[in-house]
């Protein structure tokens, strides 16, 4: 069974940053895809970043310039860089992973954008 744990959320002031984790127990080279979701209260999931295996990296357009998504292989795990944080960034931000026999997700972490 495929685990991601995701770490590295918190409560950071507007303008500031954070950096979220996801670890996977096994090698990403095993994922067709790896990729950063966020939920915010009485709103849909939507994707935030995604790193195809093969491809170029996608962002919403709302974190555009402002979010990064990294991946170390050798490590099995899946960096969020976030700049620039708004109170709009508000949401859990989960790490799914995704290839033919089916797409796993993380628990999620929390990021609070406050001041």
């Amino acid at each position: 069974q495929v685990q991601l744990v995701e770490s590295g959320g918190g409560l950071v002031q507007p303008g500031g940053s954070l950096r979220l984790s996801c670890a996977a127990s096994e090698s990403i080279f095993s994922f067709n895809t790896m990729g950063w979701y966020r939920q915010a209260p009485g709103k849909q999931r939507e994707l935030v970043a995604v790193r195809p295996r093969w491809g170029s990296r996608n962002y919403a357009d709302s974190v555009k310039g402002r979010f990064t998504i990294s991946v170390d292989n050798a490590k099995n795990m899946v960096y969020l860089q976030m700049d620039s944080l708004k109170p709009e960034d508000t949401a859990v931000y989960y790490c799914k992973a995704d290839r033919a026999n089916g797409d796993y997700w993380g628990q999620g972490t929390q990021v609070t954008v406050s001041s």
